[in-house]
């Protein structure tokens, strides 16, 4: 997507075996690329949150298991490294996904040629996000295509970040937003905050700005009231992992949203990729394992200070406790229809199955 204009990628290869990502830990405030160099970076960058978002953390993984493979092909340490990345994130679906693609076959594959072939599967699934998050755009792009009903302004809410800082390029969520305003469509994003981590203000308001589309930063229980107040269309999220049955892991506060859109006869709408889908799983309710996050995502907030450097600021006295999952479950009843990259579907297991087969 674009940057000022520039066109950019939220983790960037070349043919010369280097990787770059972007430091979101810093955005909205700095833009900053670093390099990733070995095996522990990548862990790292899983880790820390330097890159984040279930299509963005599996390629990141492939290309940790490549750096891992270059020092050690082993298949004591390929069995090492996959522990240790699967580790890193639990919740997103993608890591789990993109690192069985690579075990499945790499043992398979001669052990000098093992750190090769894993670079070569790194640059494909980075390549098939790309692709995957396009289509999704196009499906969506059709949902509210068919949704406009009046020359007004078409409101979409969101939640979290599901955009291309997410994934590669496009987005999930917000492809078919990038979409609609690339083809004209006069749109205006509500963007939801998303504690405790502010995604949606340090990332989704960011990126949607940077590329020109119209948006609004709003409090996080805000939404239930725009909707009241009929000034919202319909709602967009993305999913770190989406049960077998169309049950939706996303970013803690989807549940809720998804709860007032139905309340208020609002479509809810879940992007998602193929790998996004755990169709080992068959319900999410209560059978997901959640993130439990520091408590310091709570208790502190980071911004720029006066002095124009960014800090971390606690907003609780020391004796507060909190609790800090990462992420809820919508139970699929509650969603519209499920848009991948092979089309769309109703959130049903048959439904589901008969699309991807």
């Amino acid at each position: 997507m674009l940057i000022d204009g520039i066109s950019r990628k939220s983790i960037e290869s070349n043919d010369n075996y280097e990787v770059k990502i972007i430091d979101q830990t810093i955005l909205p405030h700095k833009l900053e690329y670093i390099d990733l160099k070995n095996f522990s970076d990548c862990c790292k960058a899983i880790k820390d949150m330097w890159v984040r978002g279930a299509p963005l953390i599996g390629v990141t993984a492939s290309y940790g298991m490549f750096f891992a493979l270059k020092e050690n092909s082993s298949k004591k340490n390929i069995e090492y490294s996959f522990k240790k990345l699967l580790a890193t994130r639990p919740t997103a679906v993608d890591l789990k996904w993109a690192l069985e693609n690579i075990t499945d076959v790499i043992l398979q594959i001669n052990e000098n040629d093992r750190a090769d072939h894993v670079w070569g599967i790194a640059r494909k699934l980075e390549a098939d996000s790309i692709e995957q998050c396009s289509k999704i755009g196009d499906y969506g792009l059709e949902v509210i295509k068919s949704r406009i009903k009046n020359n007004k302004t078409f409101n979409i809410l969101t939640h979290c970040n599901a955009g291309w800082l997410a994934c590669v390029d496009w987005g999930t969520a917000l492809a078919p937003i990038y979409k609609a305003y690339n083809s004209g469509l006069d749109i205006h994003v509500w963007v939801d905050e998303t504690r405790p981590r502010s995604q949606g203000a340090a990332l989704t308001a960011w990126e949607l700005s940077k590329h020109g589309v119209p948006n609004t930063l709003i409090v996080d229980n805000a939404g239930g009231h725009l909707m009241q107040r009929g000034e919202v269309d319909i709602c967009i999220v993305g999913s770190d992992r989406t049960a077998a049955n169309g049950d939706v892991c996303n970013k803690i506060g989807t549940y809720m949203k998804a709860l007032c859109a139905f309340d208020n006869d609002i479509p809810f709408y879940v992007a998602i990729p193929e790998s996004t889908i755990d169709f080992k799983l068959k319900s999410g309710v209560n059978n997901i394992k959640i993130e439990e996050r520091s408590h310091n995502e709570v208790t502190h907030v980071r911004g720029i200070n006066e002095e124009g450097k960014i800090s971390k600021v606690k907003i609780t006295p020391d004796f507060v406790k909190s609790h800090n999952p990462g992420f809820d479950v919508t139970p699929a009843r509650l969603v519209t229809k499920l848009i991948t990259d092979r089309g769309i579907c109703d959130p049903t297991t048959d439904s589901i199955r008969k699309l991807f087969k």
